[in-house]
């Protein structure tokens, strides 16, 4: 139970630690990551406008052709890849990365890696 606490506590620190540091440089789109145990998910979002720009899935249609599986790297990479395509297309070069309270590790790290790689700059 104590550890269960710790681990919250951990988390809510490290989300406003990451936000307080993203609403510095608000004046870029940021990419917003949620991943859960079988799904990787990212999001392009201005918040002076309040909309999404881009946004990609495991659970899109294309992408569940190409990958097996929604919870590992290569899905998470494939997920970072797509969403940097969709937001050249819609004029979007340079974001904000948003890992939420998520360490960069793994799948987050291997999304952002793979969405730098096709063109995003952050």
């Amino acid at each position: 139970m104590r550890q269960e606490k710790r681990i919250g506590r951990q988390r809510k620190r490290r989300a406003l630690r990451v936000r307080s540091r993203l609403k510095q440089v608000a004046k870029r789109p940021r990419l917003c990551v949620f991943r859960s145990r079988q799904n990787c998910y990212a999001q392009i979002i201005d918040d002076r406008q309040g909309r999404t720009i881009a946004a990609a899935g495991t659970l899109d249609k294309q992408l569940r052709k190409q990958i097996g599986r929604g919870g590992n790297k290569a899905a998470a990479a494939a997920v970072g890849k797509e969403i940097a395509q969709r937001a050249l297309a819609a004029g979007v070069k340079e974001v904000v990365f948003d890992r939420r309270f998520y360490r960069y590790h793994g799948r987050v790290a291997a999304l952002a890696d793979a969405a730098r790689e096709a063109g995003l700059i952050f």
